[in-house]
């Protein structure tokens, strides 16, 4: 494996755009860590075509993916709009080449957590989370027991991640792993929902109180980075702007949902304004939070 990655260490440090290569490699056949390979590239670059983003190849009897991204691609990365396996990568990985020790940094920097890059992952985890739970609570109004368990699973998954996020950890692979040590009351919850003797309903709806007053409590610590979004101007905003917003358009959340319940419960302000059509018979609805 080594002199694979000698080999493409020789081909990338030739390009003058590239900023650092990581590999990373599993001993596990067929891990779906990389994707089911047996080596991952990582080539960070400041302009590549975008044709040969991903590319598999062979070397003997060495599968290969080499993956070309921007820094703008780890970013989204670590924010939370690509899988967990994606973090782990950049957590792992052997740096063969790191111009300006833009990795280094950038490792550095994820072990601290800034406050925006904490932010934004609160408030895609918590987006994530009433998604689910919501779901979960018409599932069981339903009577769709089985979806309402696995989407109860979801929530409790996002929960767990927003308390590590809040605490400045980063959520790893073996997640129930980590909140046993991390959290026991919410490995309890989990243990509760899988493990118990209890009914399938009865376990269901004993984690959804739990997650109801998790709801409750969390939203506005949950919602600070998309306030300090709604407060960065005077005028109010429409969904489209924000959903359109570079800080908030891949977090891949439903912002419209989230809205609508950030004003039931008081935190934002709902205005109605005319159009740019001028129809006064209908309203385009705009939203502003003055303080929180």
């Amino acid at each position: 494996m080594e002199h694979i990655k000698a080999h493409f260490l020789e081909i990338f440090k030739q390009d003058e755009d590239l900023i650092s290569l990581m590999a990373v490699n599993d001993p596990h056949p067929y891990s779906p860590l990389i994707n089911g390979m047996d080596l991952l590239l990582i080539v960070v670059s400041s302009n590549f075509e975008h044709s040969l983003a991903l590319e598999h190849v062979r070397m003997g009897s060495v599968q290969v993916q080499i993956r070309r991204v921007t820094p703008a691609n780890l970013e989204h990365w670590v924010s939370g709009g690509e899988t967990r396996s994606s973090v782990q990568w950049l957590v792992q990985g052997e740096i063969l080449l790191d111009r300006d020790n833009y990795l280094l940094h950038f490792r550095q920097r994820m072990e601290t957590l800034p406050e925006e890059l904490r932010g934004r992952k609160q408030l895609k985890e918590f987006g994530c989370f009433v998604q689910t739970y919501l779901q979960a609570k018409q599932d069981l109004q339903d009577g769709n027991l089985l979806d309402a368990y696995s989407n109860t699973i979801n929530a409790l998954h996002h929960w767990a991640n927003i308390v590590l996020v809040e605490a400045g950890v980063y959520p790893e692979l073996a997640l129930w792993r980590q909140m046993r040590r991390f959290d026991p009351g919410i490995y309890k919850l989990y243990e509760e929902l899988t493990i118990s003797t209890e009914t399938l309903e009865q376990r269901v709806q004993l984690v959804m109180l739990a997650c109801e007053f998790s709801f409750m409590s969390k939203m506005k610590s949950c919602c600070e980075f998309l306030f300090s979004i709604l407060t960065s101007r005077e005028e109010p905003w429409s969904i489209a702007d924000l959903q359109s917003h570079p800080l908030l358009a891949d977090l891949q959340i439903d912002l419209s949902l989230l809205i609508r319940k950030l004003v039931m419960r008081g935190y934002v302000k709902e205005v109605a304004v005319i159009p740019f059509s001028g129809d006064t018979d209908s309203l385009e609805l705009r939203y502003r939070c003055e303080t929180v």
